[in-house]
């Protein structure tokens, strides 16, 4: 019996409830996010969303969940928003305050659920997820077009900032018009997310935005930063440093808002 016989005979022994695991488990195998935790996500941002819209979109063959909040008054554009590492969006730091009082001042928003692992992963462990990010933020341009909210804009915070400047750096979308980093930081070590990299390669418009407290690996590489996009020609690279603010922009979300909401507006004009 040849191997291809052996093993189509040996299938037919396992359960078909197995048989059906299987077939899902291989269906999956080109994607890296941890789909069970997205869904466990999910399930409790639904059941608690006051704020905002669910909605379903669809990138890799999967659904994956956002939360649209339309502009209030005369739509000024668009603003896609990115969660950093393993949380979910409408996480209550940064992401929370950016989606809902963005879109009170005009801009609509559309937070992005972002390929993700489990709890303990380390950002090394998140290259391999960097692949399915340009479809998400491409599903994400769609659904704000249709809201006919353009220009549009990404807004990330820390590694999902990282995963913007990956998708821009290799050609993005022309659709997008600027991009905001909120807490960028630089991993020498790996340099698929090294934003030094990333910002040689970026021509649009970027408001690098950190807090004085934050990350050391964001706070002692911002010269380094700078320096990348100017040696990359962008003129139209800025850094704001909000005084007394952590990471997660604790008790400075006002700043962190008006910073952005500025800046949204100079760059449209």
């Amino acid at each position: 019996m040849s191997p291809t016989d052996l093993l189509a005979k040996n299938l037919m022994k396992i359960p078909q409830i197995l048989m059906a695991g299987i077939l899902m488990l291989f269906a999956n195998a080109g994607l890296a996010s941890d789909l069970a935790k997205e869904k466990r996500w999910a399930d409790q941002i639904v059941d608690e969303l006051i704020d905002g819209d669910e909605i379903w979109l669809e990138a890799n063959g999967q659904k994956f969940l956002s939360i649209l909040t339309i502009a209030q008054g005369d739509t000024k554009g668009g603003v896609i928003v990115m969660h950093g590492i393993g949380v979910h969006p409408n996480w209550p730091q940064v992401v929370y305050p950016l989606r809902v009082q963005l879109a009170a001042r005009g801009w609509t928003t559309l937070s992005l659920q972002m390929p993700i692992l489990p709890n303990e992963a380390q950002a090394q462990e998140y290259v391999p997820l960097l692949d399915e990010v340009p479809s998400r933020i491409r599903a994400g341009i769609a659904a704000l077009k249709e809201q006919g909210a353009e220009p549009i804009f990404l807004v990330a915070h820390s590694l999902g900032s990282g995963m913007a400047r990956h998708f821009l750096a290799a050609g993005g979308d022309a659709a997008i018009k600027g991009f905001v980093g909120v807490g960028m930081g630089v991993n020498k070590q790996v340099p698929q997310i090294n934003s030094l990299d990333a910002l040689e390669k970026i021509r649009l418009p970027v408001l690098d935005l950190y807090g004085e407290n934050d990350l050391n690996t964001v706070v002692d590489t911002a010269d380094e930063r700078a320096a990348a996009a100017k040696a990359g020609g962008n003129r139209d690279y800025v850094q704001v440093t909000i005084p007394g603010a952590d990471h997660f922009f604790d008790g400075f979300e006002a700043p962190l808002v008006q910073t952005v909401a500025n800046w949204l507006v100079q760059t449209t004009r």
